[in-house]
Parts: C-alpha cells; structure tokens; sequence
C-alpha cells in the first residue's frame, strides 16, 4: 500500500521486478485520493488493473488470516468505486 501519487491505482499480483505473478505475487495499491494537490494520473504501466484520478476517497481494506478484502470508498458525490477480495498465499 502506497499514497505518493495523487490518484488511485490498482495492480494486479507481481513480483519484486514488477513481473506478473498471479500465485505468488503480491498486490499493491496506490492510493493518493486525500484531496491534496491532485494531478493528472500518468500512463498505465504493467499490471495496472484499475486507476483513476481526481476522485477522492479512501480504502478500505478487511484483513483475515486467509484472505483479504477491499473497497475504494469515495466521498460524498463520487461515483468511482472499486471493491474485491483474494486469498492469501
């Protein structure tokens, strides 16, 4: 889970150098939806899944000892969402 960037960003499961990697990897997150200083989201790059920009928020993110749920929940008059789960490994 990181926030650097000013936008929302989902990958899809990948190794240390980036490589997908769907039975060992781990998913990441960025998450810079605060409100501060939004910018313009850059290309998409390997394994993205899901972004956006300009859409405030926060994650929320219910941990198991198994598995592992999440949910973009934006404020009040957003309508970007985005919300999964997956097993851990």
């Amino acid at each position: 889970l990181s926030g650097h960037e000013h936008n929302y960003e989902r990958f899809s499961p990948q190794d240390p150098q980036g490589r997908a990697d769907p039975e060992g990897g781990i998913r990441q997150f960025v998450v810079g939806t605060g409100g501060g200083g939004e910018g313009p989201i850059s290309d998409r790059i390997a394994n993205s899944e899901v972004r956006t920009d300009g859409t405030a928020g926060v994650l929320k993110l219910i941990l198991s000892p198994k598995s592992y749920e999440w949910e973009f929940v934006p404020v009040e008059g957003e309508s970007f969402t985005d919300a999964g789960g997956a097993q851990c490994h």
